[in-house]
C-alpha cells in the first residue's frame, strides 16, 4: 500500500486518486471491443491468482484518503485554484500527497499507510493534522483556505459547471462517456423532510460539491467476504455516527445528502434503464458475497466500460512469466464503479494483496472526529469477522439496505434493524450493541488501550448527546435564523464557526451552538 501504488492505480474514474495527466480521447468501438476482451482476460488471471498466487498477508496495513474543500478565505466560497495550491507544495514531502479532484475546487490528500496496532491511529492524527496545517498555511498565500467538511455550505449550482472541472483530461473523459451513456442532462431531485432540491445540469461537475474519508483495511484472499460483508452491514451505522452533509445549494436535505447527490450526478442509465431496474453505477449492492472475485465478476457482466484504456501489460503474458500481473483494466473498470465499499487489487514492494476501501463517510468535521470515525469501522468489522456467527447469516442483505439508505436522511435518529434486538435507532445501537465489539475489535489489532478509549469515547458521546455534524450545522443555522439573518447568510455565519472549531481539533460533540 506505498502512496505512489495508490496514487496511480487505485481509483481511476470519478473519484481518480490519480494525478498522472492524459489527454482528451474519442473512443471508438474498437477500443471498447478490445478493452471489454483485456477485462476478461484480467478476471481470469485474478481467478488463477487467486488460486495459486501467494497474497501479502503479513502484518496488514490500513489507509486513508481525504477529500478537500478550497475555499476563498474572505467570501467563504469555493474556489477554483487546485493547480496553484497543489503548486506551492512542489518540492516539499507533501507533493506526493496532496493531489487535484474532480473539481477545481477539490485536493485530495493520501496519507501514508499505517499499522493500527499500538500508536497507529494517533500517528495517523499527528500526521494529518500536520498535512493540513501545512498545506492551509500554505493556501493562505493566494487567499484560499482548506475545508474538510461533506458539503461545503458555501457551494451553489453556478460553482458546478463544467468550466469548473479539474485540468486532467481524464475527468472531461468521464463526463462525456457519463452523458452519452445516459443521452440526457443530469438531474438532481432530493427531497429533504421539509425541503426540496431540484435541478437539471448538463455535467457531473456537482458531484464534485461531495468530499468523504476513505479508509482501507488490508485483507488476505480467505477473509476478504467477511470482512466486505461486515462493511456493508454497518455501513447504516457508519453513516448514522458520521454524517456532515445536511445542506446542499442552501436547502436542508439529508444528513448525509451527500449519498444521494453521489448516486444521482453519476448515474448512467436513461430514463428507460431506470425503469428497469437496470444496476446504477453508485449502489449499495444486492447480496452478501463468497469471494472478492464476485465483485469483479459483477462489474464485468453488469457495467458497461466508460474509460476503455488498454495497458501496455498482457496479464496472461506477465503471469506466465512469473510477473505479478498489473491488471490495469480491471482496475481502471472498478474505479468507475461506485460502491460504498470497493474491492481494490493492488501492488506494493513486488507482491499482490487485496484491499476493503470503506467509501461511506463524509469528511470532517476535525481530525480527531475522523479519526474517531476510523477506530469506530476498523474496530467494528475486525470485531464481527471474529464472532461466532456471523452477522451477514442473521441480517438480510435488505435489511441492511433499508438501515443504510434510513440513515442517510435520519441520521442518529434513522431507525436501524439488528439481529435479536428488534428496531432501535442507530445511536441506540451504537451506545448499547456495537461499541463493545469495536473495543473488542480494536483490542485483537494491537490498539493502544487509552487511544482506543478515547477515540470510541468520542463516538459514545456523540450517540449520548445525539450530535453528529449534521446536527451540529443544522442546529446552528437554525438559531441563526432565528436571530433575523436570512439562509444565505445564516450558512456563511455557521461555516465561519465551523472552521473555527474544525482547527481547534475539538470533537464536534463539544462544540457549541449557535
Amino acid at each position: 500500500m506505498q502512496p505512489a501504488d495508490r496514487a496511480k492505480d487505485e481509483n481511476q474514474g470519478c473519484r481518480p486518486g490519480d494525478s498522472a495527466t492524459v489527454t482528451p480521447t474519442s473512443f471508438s468501438h474498437k477500443d471498447f471491443r478490445n478493452y471489454r476482451r483485456r477485462l476478461h482476460r484480467c478476471l481470469h488471471v485474478l481467478a488463477q491468482m487467486l488460486d495459486h498466487l501467494a497474497f501479502d498477508e503479513e502484518r496488514p496495513m490500513t489507509g486513508l484518503e481525504l477529500e478537500i474543500y478550497l475555499m476563498d478565505r474572505e467570501t467563504l466560497a469555493p474556489t477554483m485554484r487546485n493547480r496553484e495550491v497543489l503548486g506551492l507544495l512542489k518540492g516539499g514531502e507533501l507533493e506526493r500527497i496532496f493531489q487535484e479532484e474532480l473539481g477545481r475546487f477539490n485536493i485530495e490528500a493520501n496519507v501514508p499507510p499505517r499499522l493500527l496496532a499500538g500508536t497507529g491511529l494517533a500517528e495517523y492524527e499527528e500526521f494529518l493534522r500536520n498535512a493540513l496545517n501545512t498545506t492551509d498555511a500554505k493556501a493562505a498565500e493566494i487567499g484560499a483556505g482548506l475545508v474538510v467538511i461533506g458539503i461545503l455550505p458555501t457551494v451553489m449550482p453556478e460553482h458546478t459547471v463544467i468550466e469548473n472541472i479539474s485540468s486532467n483530461p481524464r475527468y472531461g473523459d468521464l463526463n462525456r462517456q457519463i452523458l452519452d451513456a445516459r443521452g440526457d442532462d443530469v438531474v438532481i431531485d432530493i427531497l429533504g423532510e421539509r425541503e426540496r432540491l431540484q435541478i437539471q445540469t448538463e455535467s457531473i461537475m456537482p458531484e464534485a460539491a461531495n468530499t468523504s474519508v476513505q479508509f482501507h483495511l488490508q485483507v488476505t484472499p480467505a477473509t476478504f467476504a467477511d470482512y466486505w460483508n461486515a462493511s456493508q452491514a454497518i455501513a447504516g451505522v457508519q453513516v448514522a455516527v458520521g454524517a456532515n452533509s445536511p445542506f446542499l445549494f442552501g436547502r436542508r436535505l439529508w444528513d448525509e445528502t451527500r449519498v444521494a447527490l453521489f448516486e444521482q450526478t453519476t448515474d448512467t442509465r436513461p430514463e428507460e434503464l431506470r425503469n428497469q431496474d437496470v444496476r446504477p453505477r453508485v449502489w449499495f449492492g444486492e447480496r452478501w458475497i463468497t469471494s472478492i472475485f464476485d465483485l469483479f465478476e459483477e462489474n464485468i457482466r453488469f457495467y458497461p466500460p466508460l474509460l476503455p484504456i488498454l495497458d501496455e501489460e498482457d496479464p496472461d503474458d506477465a503471469l506466465a512469466a512469473g510477473r505479478v500481473p498489473h491488471l490495469g483494466e480491471l482496475r481502471l473498470h472498478n474505479g468507475t464503479v461506485y460502491r460504498w465499499n470497493r474491492p481494490v487489487y493492488d501492488i506494493s514492494d513486488g507482491r499482490p494483496h487485496l484491499r476493503v476501501e470503506n467509501r461511506v463517510v463524509s469528511a470532517g468535521p476535525t481530525v480527531v472526529d475522523m479519526l474517531a470515525n476510523a477506530a469506530f469501522y476498523f474496530g467494528l468489522v475486525r470485531g464481527l469477522v471474529a464472532s461466532e456467527r456471523p452477522l451477514w447469516s442473521q441480517l438480510t442483505f435488505e435489511a441492511a439496505k433499508r438501515n443504510f439508505n434510513v440513515a442517510c436522511q435520519r441520521g442518529l435518529d434513522a431507525p436501524q434493524e439488528w439481529p435479536r434486538a428488534g428496531e432501535l435507532t442507530a445511536a441506540d445501537l451504537v451506545l448499547e450493541r456495537l461499541l463493545p465489539v469495536a473495543h473488542d475489535g480494536l483490542s485483537a489489532f494491537g490498539v493502544d488501550p487509552a487511544l482506543r478509549d478515547r477515540l470510541l469515547g468520542i463516538i459514545e458521546r456523540r450517540c449520548v448527546l445525539g450530535r453528529n455534524g449534521a446536527v451540529w450545522q443544522t442546529e446552528t443555522v437554525s438559531r441563526l435564523e432565528e436571530t433575523g439573518l436570512d439562509r444565505s447568510a445564516a450558512l456563511r455565519a455557521m461555516l465561519r464557526k465551523y472552521i473555527e472549531y474544525m482547527h481547534s481539533n475539538a470533537p464536534v460533540h463539544t462544540w457549541p451552538v449557535g
